[in-house]
C-alpha cells in the first residue's frame, strides 16, 4: 500500500459455537460499518473504487486454521483486500455449555480487526 488513508478497529465474538469465521466477521463489521469515508473517490487512482487497497488484520485467539478468510473479504465491498492473522484476542467461558448452539466446550472467542485502507 502505497497511501495509508483510513483505520478502523473492531471487535467481534462468537459467544456460542466456538467459530473464529463467525467471530472475525463480526470484527470486520464492526470496524467498518460505522464510518463513512465521503471523499475516499477523489483521492484514489482513476476515482475508482476499485483502486482502494484494504488491509484486514485479525487478531485470532485459537483455531486460525479454520478462519475462512472468503468469508472476511465478502464483508469489504470495494477494492483488493488483504488478509493477516495473528495471535490475539481472546477465549474465554461463556460460563455455559449449550449443545443446541453447537457448543462444544463453554468458550467464547474474541477476535479484534485493524481494516486499514488506502491505495
Amino acid at each position: 500500500m502505497k497511501e495509508l488513508v483510513f483505520i478502523e478497529t473492531g471487535m467481534g465474538t462468537d459467544v456460542h459455537g466456538q467459530n473464529v469465521t463467525k467471530a472475525a466477521v463480526r470484527a470486520v463489521h464492526n470496524a467498518i460499518h460505522f464510518n463513512s469515508m465521503p471523499g475516499i473517490k477523489k483521492i484514489l487512482p482513476d476515482q475508482d473504487l476499485n483502486n482502494m487497497h484494504v488491509n484486514v488484520k485479525l487478531a485470532i485467539p485459537t483455531d486460525k486454521e479454520s478462519l475462512d478468510e472468503e468469508a472476511i473479504r465478502k464483508e469489504i465491498p470495494y477494492g483488493t483486500v488483504t488478509i493477516q492473522v495473528q495471535d490475539g484476542g481472546m477465549a474465554t467461558s461463556s460460563g455455559i455449555l449449550l449443545e443446541d448452539k453447537e457448543d462444544k466446550n463453554d468458550l467464547m472467542y474474541i477476535v479484534i480487526a485493524s481494516v486499514e485502507v488506502g491505495y
